[in-house]
């Protein structure tokens, strides 16, 4: 939160503000004592402490720390509710017009193997293969608001999902199968979805943006995607022509996929489409900072990607390149031809807003302090953190649009004097 904006009578009343907040979930629980604990759980994220861990907070609300340690891992409650709950009323309170669907993962170094889901793979907070466990969340941007509403811990298949022993020894529920993080992000927007988001666009990083899969299921959701991918994909800039599926096949049966005529052999990566010519560069105002205004410079047509030798659908390919840095991004849109070029990219850099929600979660709430290690534990720590980082996010609006109408207000006055 920007404490900047916060005054001694705010913050005075952050607490009371906090459980009325709380008050929402109060179905999630069977009862009252544990809804307390929940209360107990947030005010000691929400606090300054400097470690967010169980322990600390507990003895900062002066209660044992097993208290938060059953609420977590023994206490009957429904988790999976209080995550509908979460969704619903950033929907509810903060609609748009077009709102965005952020995919993105992030990643919580850990040390040892007893941690569920842990395994060494790609860490995004280290920067390296580390020994770490994964999410895949889903975030929701319009103009004024950003938040997380949805995540989902990542399986690994050999180290966790064949392991039937290492599972029970994690309490890893015997009917949550391996799925990759392309599949779980589709489930987190079908989930939205469902909950009425009414999500048009998404945009995701190369991790995801590459998969044609991803792409495919996302477009079959009905949103448009803006999605980050490979610059060494493959594709046309014309639209390659196909033999028909029976012709000089001597059995008569169609082959699986028709194949490519010679002329339309030339599909090339996407880093290599222009040594010379093509499209104009463009530079288009990204967005403006206390470094001053962002610009990238877009080169933007309509392409045909390839895939395992067939041609997918028409979309658009953007290639853009920082006015001073020279570095290079790819973009992949199913957005309709007459979609304009300003608004892909908007969808496409709004993608920032969700790492600077997961910098918020771990500085602010402590989203990586935990130290349980079973798996419903730490799911509930996970869904817990969605509420309090809502809960920070709608106050830390609430004092900024306050501090504004203080400032228009002063102004007035001071014209008026004069």
């Amino acid at each position: 939160m920007n404490r900047e904006v916060v005054t001694v009578s705010d913050i005075s009343d952050l607490r009371g503000r906090l459980e009325r907040f709380a008050e929402q979930f109060t179905d999630c629980f069977m009862r009252r004592p544990t809804h307390e604990h929940f209360q107990t759980y947030m005010a000691g994220q929400a606090s300054t402490l400097e470690r967010k861990s169980i322990e600390p907070m507990a003895l900062h609300a002066g209660v044992p720390p097993r208290t938060l340690q059953e609420f977590l891992g023994l206490s009957r409650w429904d988790h999976a509710k209080m995550r509908a709950r979460i969704r619903e009323r950033v929907l509810a309170r903060h609609p748009g017009v077009a709102p965005i669907a952020l995919i993105d993962e992030t990643s919580f170094p850990k040390k040892g193997d007893k941690t569920a889901c842990v395994q060494r793979q790609y860490c995004g907070a280290t920067g390296k293969t580390d020994n770490c466990v994964v999410t895949v969340n889903l975030g929701y941007a319009v103009p004024d608001f950003h938040a997380l509403i949805d995540c989902e811990l990542y399986l690994p298949e050999q180290t966790w999902a064949e392991d039937a022993q290492r599972r029970k020894a994690a309490g890893i529920p015997e009917d949550l199968k391996f799925r990759t993080k392309g599949q779980i992000a589709l489930e987190l927007l079908r989930r939205a979805q469902e909950n009425s988001a009414g999500f048009k666009y998404l945009t995701a990083d190369e991790a995801y943006g590459s998969s044609s899969q991803f792409r495919a299921g996302v477009a079959e959701l009905g949103m448009i995607y803006v999605v980050e991918v490979s610059r060494t994909a493959y594709g046309w800039t014309r639209q390659p022509c196909f033999e028909d599926a029976h012709a000089g096949h001597r059995t008569g049966r169609p082959r699986k996929k028709p194949r490519l005529t010679e002329g339309a052999r030339t599909h090339r990566r996407i880093d290599e489409l222009w040594k010379r010519g093509g499209p104009s560069w463009r530079g288009y105002h990204i967005k403006d900072t206390e470094k001053g205004p962002v610009v990238w410079d877009v080169r933007a047509t309509r392409f045909w990607p390839a895939h395992e030798g067939t041609c997918l659908e028409e979309c658009w390919l953007l290639i853009a390149r920082h006015a001073l840095t020279g570095e290079l991004k790819y973009f992949l849109s199913n957005a309709s031809a007459s979609t304009p070029v300003e608004t892909l990219l908007h969808v496409a850099f709004t993608r920032a807003e969700i790492e600077q929600l997961f910098a918020a979660a771990k500085s602010e709430i402590g989203l990586d302090h935990f130290e349980v290690r079973q798996y419903l534990p730490l799911v509930r720590h996970l869904i817990v953190s969605l509420a309090s980082l809502l809960f920070l996010q709608e106050e830390t609006s609430r004092l900024r649009k306050k501090l504004l109408v203080e400032r228009v207000s002063g102004q007035t006055r001071n014209r008026g004097a004069a």
